[in-house]
Protein backbone atom coordinates (compact mmCIF):
# COMPACT_ATOMS: atom_id res chain seq x y z
CA UNK A 1 0.00 0.00 0.00
CA UNK A 2 3.00 2.22 0.12
CA UNK A 3 3.53 2.31 -3.39
CA UNK A 4 -0.39 3.36 -3.32
CA UNK A 5 0.11 6.15 -1.30
CA UNK A 6 3.57 7.52 -3.21
CA UNK A 7 1.33 7.36 -6.67
CA UNK A 8 -1.77 8.96 -5.65
CA UNK A 9 0.15 11.78 -3.40
CA UNK A 10 2.29 11.90 -6.50
CA UNK A 11 -0.83 12.61 -9.27
CA UNK A 12 -2.15 14.90 -6.72
CA UNK A 13 0.57 17.38 -5.74
CA UNK A 14 1.92 17.90 -9.14
CA UNK A 15 -1.80 18.16 -10.24
CA UNK A 16 -3.09 21.01 -8.15
CA UNK A 17 0.13 23.02 -8.53
CA UNK A 18 -0.88 23.59 -12.20
CA UNK A 19 -2.57 26.88 -14.41
CA UNK A 20 -3.11 27.47 -18.06
CA UNK A 21 -0.33 27.35 -20.86
CA UNK A 22 0.89 26.10 -24.18
CA UNK A 23 0.96 22.87 -24.31
CA UNK A 24 4.77 21.96 -24.27
CA UNK A 25 5.68 17.74 -25.21
CA UNK A 26 8.71 16.47 -23.77
CA UNK A 27 11.83 17.22 -25.60
CA UNK A 28 13.90 14.92 -27.29
CA UNK A 29 16.76 15.12 -24.82
CA UNK A 30 13.98 14.93 -21.86
CA UNK A 31 12.64 11.99 -23.66
CA UNK A 32 15.60 10.02 -24.13
CA UNK A 33 16.72 9.34 -20.71
CA UNK A 34 13.53 8.12 -19.56
CA UNK A 35 13.94 4.32 -19.18
CA UNK A 36 11.52 1.63 -20.45
CA UNK A 37 10.36 0.16 -17.06
CA UNK A 38 8.46 3.52 -16.73
CA UNK A 39 6.24 3.51 -13.34
CA UNK A 40 4.69 6.97 -14.02
CA UNK A 41 5.74 10.14 -15.52
CA UNK A 42 4.33 13.93 -14.81
CA UNK A 43 4.92 16.77 -16.95
CA UNK A 44 4.39 20.63 -15.30
CA UNK A 45 4.46 23.74 -17.32
CA UNK A 46 6.59 25.47 -14.58
CA UNK A 47 5.22 29.03 -16.34
CA UNK A 48 1.64 28.28 -15.17
CA UNK A 49 2.53 28.28 -11.72
CA UNK A 50 2.02 32.52 -11.48
CA UNK A 51 -0.92 32.53 -13.93
CA UNK A 52 -3.20 31.01 -11.41
CA UNK A 53 -3.77 32.81 -8.16
CA UNK A 54 -5.22 28.66 -7.18
CA UNK A 55 -1.98 27.20 -8.02
CA UNK A 56 0.08 29.54 -5.96
CA UNK A 57 -1.64 29.24 -3.03
CA UNK A 58 -1.63 25.32 -2.93
CA UNK A 59 2.13 25.82 -4.02
CA UNK A 60 2.74 26.50 -0.48
CA UNK A 61 0.73 24.02 1.19
CA UNK A 62 1.49 21.21 -0.80
CA UNK A 63 4.72 21.60 -2.89
CA UNK A 64 6.84 18.23 -1.77
CA UNK A 65 10.06 19.23 0.10
CA UNK A 66 12.29 17.72 -2.63
CA UNK A 67 10.74 20.22 -5.28
CA UNK A 68 11.66 23.24 -2.59
CA UNK A 69 15.27 21.57 -2.43
CA UNK A 70 15.33 21.71 -5.96
CA UNK A 71 13.72 25.58 -6.37
CA UNK A 72 16.99 26.90 -3.96
CA UNK A 73 20.00 24.67 -5.45
CA UNK A 74 18.91 26.23 -8.75
CA UNK A 75 18.63 29.30 -7.25
CA UNK A 76 22.25 28.81 -5.94
CA UNK A 77 23.76 28.53 -9.09
CA UNK A 78 22.50 31.10 -10.98
CA UNK A 79 19.34 29.62 -11.33
CA UNK A 80 15.75 31.82 -11.26
CA UNK A 81 13.46 28.96 -12.01
CA UNK A 82 10.71 31.51 -11.76
CA UNK A 83 11.72 32.80 -15.04
CA UNK A 84 14.05 30.16 -16.46
CA UNK A 85 12.15 26.74 -16.13
CA UNK A 86 9.33 26.41 -18.71
CA UNK A 87 8.74 22.92 -17.66
CA UNK A 88 9.32 20.20 -15.13
CA UNK A 89 9.03 16.38 -15.98
CA UNK A 90 9.10 13.50 -13.38
CA UNK A 91 9.92 10.16 -14.20
CA UNK A 92 9.84 7.35 -11.65
CA UNK A 93 11.11 3.51 -12.53
CA UNK A 94 11.54 0.33 -11.68
CA UNK A 95 14.74 -1.15 -11.68
CA UNK A 96 15.64 -4.83 -10.58
CA UNK A 97 18.03 -4.19 -7.37
CA UNK A 98 17.53 -1.08 -6.41
CA UNK A 99 13.75 -0.65 -5.90
CA UNK A 100 11.83 2.75 -7.61
CA UNK A 101 14.03 5.41 -8.50
CA UNK A 102 12.86 8.67 -9.65
CA UNK A 103 14.40 11.73 -11.77
CA UNK A 104 13.77 15.16 -13.00
CA UNK A 105 14.24 17.30 -16.14
CA UNK A 106 13.88 20.76 -16.13
CA UNK A 107 13.42 22.59 -19.57
CA UNK A 108 14.24 26.13 -20.21
CA UNK A 109 16.66 29.16 -21.46
CA UNK A 110 18.87 28.42 -18.78
CA UNK A 111 21.96 30.30 -20.22
CA UNK A 112 24.42 27.03 -19.54
CA UNK A 113 27.75 28.85 -20.11
CA UNK A 114 26.84 31.03 -17.73
CA UNK A 115 26.22 28.99 -15.10
CA UNK A 116 28.72 26.50 -15.77
CA UNK A 117 31.35 29.85 -15.40
CA UNK A 118 29.54 30.51 -11.96
CA UNK A 119 30.30 26.82 -10.68
CA UNK A 120 33.70 27.50 -11.97
CA UNK A 121 34.15 30.29 -9.94
CA UNK A 122 32.33 28.80 -6.48
CA UNK A 123 34.76 26.16 -7.67
CA UNK A 124 32.14 23.15 -7.58
CA UNK A 125 34.01 20.72 -9.56
CA UNK A 126 32.07 18.30 -11.83
CA UNK A 127 32.78 14.18 -11.94
CA UNK A 128 32.59 12.44 -15.29
CA UNK A 129 30.54 9.98 -16.27
CA UNK A 130 31.14 8.62 -19.68
CA UNK A 131 30.78 11.64 -21.71
CA UNK A 132 28.62 13.73 -19.18
CA UNK A 133 29.53 15.93 -16.53
CA UNK A 134 27.97 15.11 -13.47
CA UNK A 135 27.78 18.58 -10.75
CA UNK A 136 26.83 18.55 -6.90
CA UNK A 137 24.24 20.39 -5.60
CA UNK A 138 22.95 21.33 -2.31
CA UNK A 139 20.39 18.79 -0.88
CA UNK A 140 22.42 15.89 -2.06
CA UNK A 141 20.99 15.75 -5.52
CA UNK A 142 23.28 16.06 -8.67
CA UNK A 143 22.98 17.79 -12.29
CA UNK A 144 23.99 17.25 -15.63
CA UNK A 145 23.44 19.45 -18.56
CA UNK A 146 21.73 17.12 -21.60
CA UNK A 147 22.17 20.17 -23.76
CA UNK A 148 22.39 23.94 -23.19
CA UNK A 149 18.38 23.93 -22.63
CA UNK A 150 17.61 20.60 -20.70
CA UNK A 151 18.78 19.78 -17.01
CA UNK A 152 18.75 16.49 -15.65
CA UNK A 153 18.50 16.41 -11.96
CA UNK A 154 18.25 13.99 -8.69
CA UNK A 155 20.22 11.40 -6.72
CA UNK A 156 23.47 10.21 -8.23
CA UNK A 157 22.09 6.48 -8.74
CA UNK A 158 19.36 7.24 -10.50
CA UNK A 159 20.82 10.28 -12.63
CA UNK A 160 23.16 7.27 -13.63
CA UNK A 161 20.44 5.07 -14.80
CA UNK A 162 18.62 7.97 -16.83
CA UNK A 163 22.26 8.11 -18.60
CA UNK A 164 22.65 4.61 -19.09
CA UNK A 165 19.10 5.16 -21.02
CA UNK A 166 20.53 7.85 -23.30
CA UNK A 167 23.41 5.71 -23.92
CA UNK A 168 21.89 3.23 -24.95
CA UNK A 169 22.89 0.60 -22.16
CA UNK A 170 19.05 0.10 -20.38
CA UNK A 171 16.04 0.17 -22.61
CA UNK A 172 14.23 3.49 -22.90
CA UNK A 173 10.64 4.76 -22.99
CA UNK A 174 10.11 3.94 -26.71
CA UNK A 175 10.28 0.21 -26.18
CA UNK A 176 7.27 0.83 -23.60
CA UNK A 177 4.37 0.53 -26.11
CA UNK A 178 2.03 1.09 -23.54
CA UNK A 179 3.40 3.59 -21.78
CA UNK A 180 4.78 5.25 -25.39
CA UNK A 181 0.99 5.26 -26.29
CA UNK A 182 -0.56 6.78 -23.08
CA UNK A 183 1.54 9.79 -23.70
CA UNK A 184 0.73 10.09 -27.27
CA UNK A 185 -2.49 10.64 -26.50
CA UNK A 186 -2.24 13.21 -23.41
CA UNK A 187 1.14 15.13 -24.23
CA UNK A 188 -0.49 17.78 -26.48
CA UNK A 189 -2.12 19.20 -22.64
CA UNK A 190 -0.57 21.25 -20.76
CA UNK A 191 -1.00 19.34 -17.56
CA UNK A 192 -0.32 15.68 -17.93
CA UNK A 193 0.68 12.15 -16.70
CA UNK A 194 1.48 8.72 -16.96
CA UNK A 195 0.55 5.66 -15.07
CA UNK A 196 1.87 2.05 -15.22
CA UNK A 197 -0.25 -1.00 -14.70
CA UNK A 198 0.43 -1.94 -10.84
CA UNK A 199 0.83 1.71 -10.31
CA UNK A 200 -2.65 2.25 -11.28
CA UNK A 201 -3.87 -0.72 -9.95
CA UNK A 202 -2.73 0.22 -6.63
CA UNK A 203 -4.16 3.54 -7.09
CA UNK A 204 -7.66 2.51 -7.96
CA UNK A 205 -7.50 0.06 -4.66
CA UNK A 206 -6.70 2.79 -2.53
CA UNK A 207 -9.45 5.34 -4.24
CA UNK A 208 -12.04 2.86 -3.81
CA UNK A 209 -11.45 2.18 -0.23
CA UNK A 210 -14.22 -0.12 1.09
CA UNK A 211 -15.48 -0.94 -2.63
CA UNK A 212 -11.97 -2.18 -3.42
CA UNK A 213 -12.89 -5.38 -1.05
CA UNK A 214 -15.55 -6.58 -3.37
CA UNK A 215 -14.37 -9.67 -5.24
CA UNK A 216 -15.02 -8.14 -8.65
CA UNK A 217 -12.37 -5.91 -7.89
CA UNK A 218 -9.63 -8.39 -7.36
CA UNK A 219 -11.11 -9.75 -11.04
CA UNK A 220 -10.94 -6.16 -12.88
CA UNK A 221 -7.20 -5.18 -11.31
CA UNK A 222 -5.70 -7.58 -13.36
CA UNK A 223 -7.07 -6.13 -16.45
CA UNK A 224 -6.21 -2.29 -15.85
CA UNK A 225 -2.85 -1.69 -18.02
CA UNK A 226 -2.14 2.25 -17.02
CA UNK A 227 -4.08 5.20 -16.91
CA UNK A 228 -3.65 8.72 -17.89
CA UNK A 229 -4.62 12.40 -16.83
CA UNK A 230 -4.91 16.04 -17.54
CA UNK A 231 -5.46 18.90 -15.70
CA UNK A 232 -6.09 22.62 -15.77
CA UNK A 233 -7.34 25.57 -14.60
CA UNK A 234 -9.06 27.15 -17.11
CA UNK A 235 -12.58 28.83 -15.70
CA UNK A 236 -12.07 26.88 -12.36
CA UNK A 237 -10.54 23.64 -11.87
CA UNK A 238 -10.32 20.54 -14.83
CA UNK A 239 -9.02 17.22 -14.08
CA UNK A 240 -9.96 14.26 -16.45
CA UNK A 241 -8.62 11.01 -15.71
CA UNK A 242 -8.75 7.58 -17.76
CA UNK A 243 -8.10 4.04 -15.99
CA UNK A 244 -7.01 2.32 -19.45
CA UNK A 245 -8.68 -1.89 -19.40
CA UNK A 246 -7.88 -4.92 -21.63
CA UNK A 247 -12.17 -4.81 -22.43
CA UNK A 248 -15.28 -3.25 -22.14
CA UNK A 249 -16.88 -5.28 -19.69
CA UNK A 250 -13.89 -4.86 -17.24
CA UNK A 251 -14.13 -0.70 -17.50
CA UNK A 252 -18.11 -1.26 -16.49
CA UNK A 253 -17.50 -3.29 -13.99
CA UNK A 254 -14.51 -0.53 -12.63
CA UNK A 255 -16.96 2.36 -13.67
CA UNK A 256 -19.62 1.04 -11.28
CA UNK A 257 -17.68 0.00 -8.66
CA UNK A 258 -16.23 3.85 -9.35
CA UNK A 259 -19.50 4.85 -8.44
CA UNK A 260 -20.36 2.54 -5.43
CA UNK A 261 -17.03 4.03 -3.98
CA UNK A 262 -18.26 7.78 -3.58
CA UNK A 263 -21.61 6.84 -2.74
CA UNK A 264 -19.84 5.50 0.28
CA UNK A 265 -17.71 7.35 1.11
CA UNK A 266 -19.91 10.35 0.48
CA UNK A 267 -22.00 9.30 3.79
CA UNK A 268 -19.57 10.37 6.14
CA UNK A 269 -18.07 13.55 3.93
CA UNK A 270 -18.05 16.78 4.85
CA UNK A 271 -19.88 19.54 2.97
CA UNK A 272 -17.03 20.64 0.77
CA UNK A 273 -15.90 16.59 -0.14
CA UNK A 274 -19.67 15.93 -0.81
CA UNK A 275 -19.27 19.34 -2.96
CA UNK A 276 -15.79 17.47 -4.83
CA UNK A 277 -18.10 14.47 -5.50
CA UNK A 278 -21.19 16.03 -7.22
CA UNK A 279 -18.65 17.72 -9.53
CA UNK A 280 -17.17 14.30 -9.76
CA UNK A 281 -18.69 12.12 -13.30
CA UNK A 282 -17.94 8.61 -14.04
CA UNK A 283 -18.55 6.29 -16.88
CA UNK A 284 -17.58 3.49 -19.30
CA UNK A 285 -16.37 4.45 -23.18
CA UNK A 286 -15.75 0.85 -24.78
CA UNK A 287 -11.98 -0.44 -22.48
CA UNK A 288 -11.42 2.70 -20.73
CA UNK A 289 -13.21 4.13 -17.56
CA UNK A 290 -13.15 8.21 -17.74
CA UNK A 291 -13.17 10.62 -15.00
CA UNK A 292 -14.10 13.70 -15.45
CA UNK A 293 -13.97 16.96 -11.91
CA UNK A 294 -14.87 20.69 -12.28
CA UNK A 295 -15.27 23.27 -9.86
CA UNK A 296 -14.93 26.56 -9.65
CA UNK A 297 -12.04 28.26 -7.94
CA UNK A 298 -13.67 28.98 -4.62
CA UNK A 299 -14.76 25.64 -4.65
CA UNK A 300 -11.57 24.13 -4.81
CA UNK A 301 -9.67 26.25 -2.14
CA UNK A 302 -12.73 24.89 0.24
CA UNK A 303 -11.47 21.39 -0.72
CA UNK A 304 -7.71 22.11 -0.46
CA UNK A 305 -8.56 22.85 3.49
CA UNK A 306 -10.81 19.59 4.24
CA UNK A 307 -9.35 16.03 5.36
CA UNK A 308 -9.78 14.37 2.68
CA UNK A 309 -7.46 16.74 0.66
CA UNK A 310 -5.21 16.54 3.37
CA UNK A 311 -5.21 12.84 3.11
CA UNK A 312 -4.25 12.51 -0.31
CA UNK A 313 -1.83 14.99 -0.65
CA UNK A 314 0.72 13.69 2.02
Amino acid sequence: MKTAKVCLSSVMLVAILLGIANAMPLNSSARAVVPGDLQQLISVDYRALKDSPTAMQLKQQVLPDNLKQFEAALKGIGIDPDKDVDTLTFASFRTEKQGIKGVGVAAGPFAMKAVLKKMLVQKIKPTKYRTSSIYPMDGGMVMCFLDDSTLLFGEISAVKIALDTRDGEVLGLDTNQTMADMMSSVDSSPVWSILDQLGTQNVMRSALGDAAKIGDYETVKKRLLGSRYTMSFTGGVNFDLTVVSSDSMSAATLSSLVKAGLLFKKMSASAPEKTAMDNTSVDSDGSNVNFHFKSSDQQFQSIMHSELFAAVSH
